[in-house]
């Protein structure tokens, strides 16, 4: 389960300590001019060592394309490419060989394979990241071209949440501040309880939200293919994830069906539209040419800078205090990862669609 995708598919390998990270797209469409900038990029919005509210583990994250490319386009054929890993301190996970991190993948990798990679987490590190960001950005380029745009921010930390609609905020600001938030008020809120909880050697957690631009009606695959679950299964499989909705989500279980239906009515240039997006862009799976928007729930990162009880691979219980450099906050750095996951998964039921119909 290391590929994402039907059609335009992604694979990806390495581990948060080995040589490189790196990917295999598949099923990419030809001829698309491969903006190499931009792709850098999304890898530096996702790199550590942003600010002094992530990680101070310094990587360039640069990528080298091995493969699918002539003359700066895509040839249809699969996309390799790698990222080196420079700035490893492996030296950090020597201590815990023998002992399970609260809340993290040491114990269910030890039992599910039988051996595990305790650097940096191994293939269980959220640096797995760096192959979606990369098909991620590819995706988007395909994207641009139909005229679709994916916009993710930073819209909750901890209890400090930002309290307007996305169609009220000026998303050309997200990248304003460092942690990804459009409205600089509230987004300095952020960033003090994220020192705040950093200088206490603790972490916390928050919501993302995003914004599919310009995405055509008729795009699912219903029963089982259904755009929001594909959606959801997307999100789902970021590390730290611990929430998913759509739409109106939870909160439309406080309102009446008379108040949450959204009512068609024909615009002025004849096309048929809703009054309302209750519905987050899809209906009975199949999106219905609104905008689509969701918002994913990220838990505190389990990494903590303080003592903690655990148990070493004997079941004997110990204290244990991990040493290394570790985000106080993952959200301002998964901001481009929720972005291209959304990017990959619109881009590949937009090919399915393709199919659908003779």
């Amino acid at each position: 389960m290391n590929t994402f995708g039907n059609i335009f598919r992604l694979t990806s390998f390495g581990e948060s300590h080995g040589k490189f990270m790196g990917g295999v797209i598949d099923g990419c469409p030809a001829g698309i001019l491969l903006d190499n900038d931009f792709i850098q990029k999304e890898l530096d919005r996702r790199r550590p060592g942003q600010s002094d509210i992530t990680t101070f583990r310094n990587e360039a994250d640069k990528v080298e394309f091995l493969s699918g490319i002539y003359e700066g386009k895509t040839t249809g054929t699969p996309i390799g490419f790698i990222v080196p890993n420079n700035n490893q301190h492996s030296s950090d996970y020597d201590d815990l060989k023998n002992f399970y991190r609260p809340s993290h993948a040491d114990y269910t990798y030890q039992i599910k394979y039988g051996i595990r990679d305790p650097q940096g987490g191994g293939r269980s590190s959220a640096r797995e990241t760096i192959a979606r960001v990369v098909g991620g950005a590819i995706a988007k380029l395909v994207l641009k071209n139909i005229g679709i745009q994916i916009i993710a921010y930073t819209s909750q930390v901890g209890t400090v949440q930002l309290n307007k609609p996305y169609t009220e905020l000026n998303l050309e600001m997200v990248e304003s501040t460092p942690v990804r938030c459009p409205d600089k008020k509230t987004a300095q809120q952020m960033i003090d309880l994220i020192r705040q909880v950093k200088t206490e050697g603790d972490t916390v957690g928050g919501v993302i939200s995003c914004i599919c631009k310009g995405v055509p009606a008729g795009l699912g695959e219903p029963v089982f293919g259904k755009l929001h679950a594909a959606l959801g299964n997307a999100m789902l499989s970021i590390n730290a994830v611990k929430g998913f909705e759509y739409g109106s989500g939870f909160e439309g279980v406080c309102y009446k069906g008379s108040e949450m239906n959204d009512l068609f009515y024909r615009r002025t240039d004849g096309k048929i539209a809703v009054k309302t997006n209750h519905s987050g862009g899809i209906q009975g799976g199949i999106s219905n040419g609104e905008d689509i928007y969701f918002r994913v729930v990220f838990k505190p990162a389990a990494t903590l800078l303080k003592e903690q009880a655990t148990v070493d691979k004997g079941g004997n219980e110990t204290i244990l205090q991990v040493k290394g450099r570790h985000d106080p906050c993952v959200l301002p750095r998964a901001v481009p990862i929720v972005e291209a996951m959304a990017a990959a998964t619109i881009l590949d039921y937009h090919l399915l669609s393709k199919i659908s119909r003779i």
